[in-house]
């Protein structure tokens, strides 16, 4: 059976991120960030090529979904509501209502889930990449949540 986990980048190192991804027994990392960098040294890691070499090395697939991420639009939509709430991307728990409602119906609505899904390696754990700590406080939770309730795949937050 095919398992969806989310897994962020921050407050974590490689050598913890790739753990959480081998405990869960993760063969694919599926990257849904529109752009692929992270800024700060100390997430250097997680920039598109040294993320995909560490993968390669670990025996885990690396795929890019670019249909699956926010606009910019829509990032910048979250941002100002963080700034209103007087909290960063990097502590930030959740994601607005708003940005929320229109992620789902500018971006989710209009991705062939079951196609992503037939694309994913059955019989194991393919992992949702973004940043964000907090699964809830990221659109990958949105994806995860779709895939469970429409298709029944269970899904872990790492």
């Amino acid at each position: 059976m095919r398992t969806i986990a989310t897994v962020g980048v921050y407050h974590s190192s490689l050598d913890d991120f790739l753990r959480k991804l081998r405990r869960h027994r993760a063969s694919m990392v599926v990257d849904v960030r529109q752009r692929r960098g992270v800024r700060g040294r100390e997430y250097a890691w997680a920039n598109s090529l040294r993320l995909q070499a560490a993968l390669e090395q670990a025996g885990i697939t690396y795929r890019h979904l670019p249909e699956l991420a926010p606009t910019t639009e829509l990032r910048q939509l979250q941002y100002r509501e963080d700034d209103r709430l007087k909290v960063g991307k990097r502590s930030r728990l959740e994601l607005s209502d708003e940005y929320r409602r229109r992620y789902v119906s500018e971006v989710l609505d209009h991705v062939d889930l079951a196609g992503v899904l037939e694309a994913l390696p059955d019989e194991a754990t393919s992992a949702l990449l973004c940043v964000e700590r907090e699964a809830r406080a990221c659109h990958r939770s949105l994806i995860a949540a779709r895939l469970h309730a429409e298709f029944g795949v269970p899904v872990v937050n790492l």
